[in-house]
């Protein structure tokens, strides 16, 4: 029994919970709505995003065995050498889930056919050797609160479409990044695992 506990153990410590992602560097006017936001949803019950760790996603991976990590890389790699530098507008503020039952407020990304192909290369391509694809469509955006408790849903909702068509940033994908999550009370810890650079 102890060798088999030992084995688990083992096979726990050599998994890390992973995503591909790009960073967002949020300028002055993004900043300024997301603490503005943060101020006029403070009767509610949120779990912000600190603006250090803003990121768009593109492929949620979870707990995955170190040794696939090489392979991982490899796919990233060899996916992104097709692309150079994609440009991105942040233009939008929206939640997921309904109205009745709001669960996530995002950044929304304008229309960018570049973007989404990437991401659905990705996310194809990791698919091939193992890394099933989720079910849901591949849906660009920065996830910037986790909803915990609303309070009153009708004034949550007023002022969430008081930004909702809100212009945030001009800025750039120039760099995909292997992230490993750590999770913590205090929050997740990013570390950075593996990047490369578009050109």
């Amino acid at each position: 029994m102890p060798n088999v506990l030992l084995l688990c153990t083992l096979i726990i410590f050599s998994m890390k919970r992973l995503f591909i992602a790009t960073k967002l560097k949020p300028d002055d006017n993004t900043l300024r709505i997301y603490n503005s936001m943060r101020r006029v949803l403070g009767y509610n019950k949120i779990r912000w995003v600190e603006p250090d760790n803003f990121h768009l996603t593109f492929k949620f991976l979870g707990n995955t065995p170190e040794s696939k990590i090489p392979l991982v890389i490899d796919v990233i790699k060899k996916t992104v050498e097709t692309y150079g530098i994609i440009n991105m507008d942040i233009n939008k503020v929206g939640i997921f889930g309904s109205r009745y039952n709001p669960r996530v407020i995002w950044l929304g990304i304008d229309e960018n056919k570049q973007l989404k192909k990437l991401g659905l290369d990705l996310i194809n391509n990791l698919d091939e050797v193992g890394f099933l694809k989720d079910r849901q469509n591949f849906v660009p955006h920065i996830t910037v609160g986790r909803i915990s408790k609303i309070t009153d849903k009708q004034l949550f909702n007023s002022d969430i479409d008081k930004v909702k068509g809100a212009f945030l940033q001009q800025t750039i994908v120039d760099k995909i990044v292997l992230f490993e999550s750590i999770l913590s009370r205090k929050g997740p810890l990013y570390n950075e695992i593996y990047c490369t650079s578009m050109t």
